[in-house]
């Protein structure tokens, strides 16, 4: 594999009630098993999803819960990064997200994609 392509950016900009938010966080997983470094950039409603207890509940099957899947991608080092305006557009501060999520602008994500990484959008 090149090395332009040893990183993966994940864009989600879906909430909780939609399926590809369980979608995207089972290929950011999938990236991370391929050998990726993969990182995860969370816009609009997808920054709901890292609320505490937002997402304890939700399953879209046949896939993981969704909260298995986050708590997953962190474990296994993936970044995870929350959108700073839409955060702050929701009134949430670093204490409402879960362990692990860092609330940051898009310039983490633009260095990745300047440096040759991959991107996928849910």
């Amino acid at each position: 594999m090149a090395q332009s392509t040893r990183n993966l950016v994940v864009v989600v900009t879906q909430g909780a009630d939609h399926e590809l938010s369980s979608v995207a966080f089972t290929i950011a997983n999938g990236g991370i098993t391929a050998g990726l470094k993969v990182s995860v950039f969370l816009t609009s409603a997808a920054v709901d999803l890292v609320r505490k207890r937002a997402v304890e509940n939700l399953v879209v099957h046949p896939l993981e819960p969704l909260a298995a899947l986050i708590k997953d991608f962190l474990a296994r080092g993936g970044n995870l990064w929350a959108c700073t305006p839409c955060v702050k557009a929701r009134g949430y501060t670093q204490d409402d997200l879960v362990a692990g999520v860092e609330i940051t602008g898009a310039s983490k994500m633009h260095e990745l994609i300047k440096d040759g990484a991959a991107t996928l959008s849910f």
